[in-house]
C-alpha cells in the first residue's frame, strides 16, 4: 500500500510537507485571551505537520466563551500570534487560524466587560460552562440577535480574517462544527428566527456563506477553509430533519465560492452519531477542492482513505496533544503517548509543552 500520508501537497498556492493536519483544539492557554509564549512553544513543538490548525479562536469579544481562549479581534492579539506563526513557519509548516465563536456555548462570567453572549435564538444551551471565577456554572441565556447585528457578527470574522494575515497566518478556517455560532444558525432546532437568517435551509445557511463569500473578498478564496461536523450533536446540538439536505446545499455552495478546503469532523469515536457514508460520498462529489477528514484516526486508516481518494488530508487531534513529534513517530511507526486528560485545559505548561519527543 502507497502511503501518500507523508508526501507534500498542494493546498492552492501552498506546498504542504505532508499531508497530516494537526486538528484545531481548545487548550485554554491564553490568559487575558491573548496569545503567549507558551503557545508560540506548543505550535513550534508540532510542526512536524503539513499544515497546523489553530484552536478555536474568537472574532468577537462576545465569542469568549470558554476561560482562556484567544481572540483575534485586537493588536495585542496579532502580536501574540504572530510570534506563533514565524515559529511555525520557521519549522516548514503552514498555519490557518480557526474563528470559533462560541456563541450560545457560554457563560457571562466569562466575557470581558461590554460583551454579552449572543445565539441566533434566545434558547439556552443545555449543559455547564468553566468558569475561573466562579466554578461550573449553567450556560448563560442567549441575547437573540438582531438581523443588523448578525449583519455585524459578519463584519466581526471579516475583520478578524484581515487581522489573521496581519499576523502572518496562511489562511482561516470558518467553525461550523460543535455546535458553535455557525452551526447554531445552520441548525433547524436551534435556529427559529423568523427573519432572513432563519426557517428555510437556504436562509438557516445565509450565515455562514456571507461570511464566506465577504472573507474570500476580504483576504482570497485560497486562505479560506470550512470546518463542519455532521450528526454530532456536540454542545446541545440536536437533530433535525433536513440535515443531509443542508450539508449538500452547503458543500454545493461553499464549493461554487472556491474555498480551499472542507473539514468534516467524524465524532463517532467518542459515541456520537456517525456521519453516514452517503453523506460522505455527497460531499465528496460536490467539492471540488480539498477535503480533509478527521476522527479518531490511526496509521492505517489515514493510509486508506488517502488511497481510496475519500479524503486529500488527514487531520489528527488528540494524539498531537502528547505527540509532540507525531508525523515522526508515524513515519517510524513508533509508539504514540497517550495524552493526560486531567490537564487539556489547564493553564500552564503541564500536559500542554512537557510532552517529550520519542527521540
Amino acid at each position: 500500500m502507497s502511503n501518500h500520508l507523508f508526501q507534500t501537497y498542494n493546498l492552492g498556492q501552498l506546498t504542504l510537507q505532508n499531508r497530516a493536519v494537526m486538528a484545531p483544539m481548545t487548550r485554554s492557554r491564553a490568559i487575558n485571551n491573548i496569545p503567549n509564549d507558551l503557545m508560540v512553544t506548543y505550535y513550534q513543538q508540532r510542526a512536524g505537520a503539513g499544515l497546523i490548525i489553530t484552536e478555536g479562536t474568537s472574532p468577537s469579544p462576545n465569542g469568549l466563551g470558554y476561560a482562556r481562549i484567544p481572540g483575534i479581534f485586537n493588536q495585542q492579539q496579532v502580536a501574540g500570534w504572530h510570534k506563533v506563526t514565524d515559529a511555525v513557519h520557521a519549522k516548514g509548516a503552514k498555519i490557518f487560524i480557526q474563528l470559533m465563536h462560541t456563541g450560545r456555548v457560554s457563560h457571562e462570567v466569562n466575557l470581558p466587560k461590554g460583551a454579552r453572549v449572543v445565539g441566533p435564538s434566545n434558547i439556552t444551551a443545555a449543559g455547564d460552562m468553566w468558569t475561573d471565577a466562579e466554578g461550573m456554572k449553567p450556560h448563560t441565556q442567549p441575547h437573540a440577535l438582531t438581523t443588523e447585528e448578525v449583519k455585524a457578527t459578519i463584519q466581526e470574522y471579516v475583520n478578524a480574517a484581515k487581522l489573521a494575515v496581519e499576523a502572518g497566518f496562511d489562511g482561516v478556517e470558518l467553525h461550523a462544527a460543535n455546535g458553535y455560532l455557525i452551526e447554531q444558525f445552520i441548525n433547524g432546532v436551534v435556529n427559529n428566527r423568523t427573519d432572513e437568517y432563519g426557517g428555510s435551509v437556504v436562509n438557516r445557511s445565509k450565515f455562514l456563506l456571507e461570511i464566506a463569500a465577504q472573507t474570500i473578498a476580504a483576504i482570497g478564496k485560497e486562505k479560506v477553509g470550512v470546518r463542519f461536523s455532521p450528526f454530532s450533536g456536540f454542545n446541545d446540538i440536536p437533530a433535525y430533519n433536513e440535515v443531509t439536505e443542508t450539508y449538500d446545499y452547503l458543500s454545493q455552495k461553499l464549493n461554487d465560492l472556491g474555498v480551499a478546503y472542507l473539514h468534516l469532523l467524524d465524532h463517532s469515536a467518542n459515541g456520537l452519531d456517525l456521519v453516514p457514508a452517503d453523506l460522505r460520498a455527497t460531499i465528496r462529489a460536490n467539492f471540488k477542492g480539498t477535503l480533509i477528514w478527521c476522527g479518531a484516526y490511526d496509521l492505517e486508516r489515514a493510509i486508506q482513505d488517502l488511497q481510496d481518494g475519500k479524503a486529500d488530508l488527514i487531520a489528527f487531534g488528540k494524539p498531537f496533544i502528547s505527540n509532540p513529534d507525531l508525523v515522526e513517530r508515524l513515519q517510524q511507526n513508533l509508539a504514540l503517548a497517550q495524552p493526560d486528560f486531567n490537564t487539556l485545559y489547564t493553564p500552564d505548561e503541564k500536559g500542554f509543552t512537557d510532552y517529550p519527543v520519542a527521540v
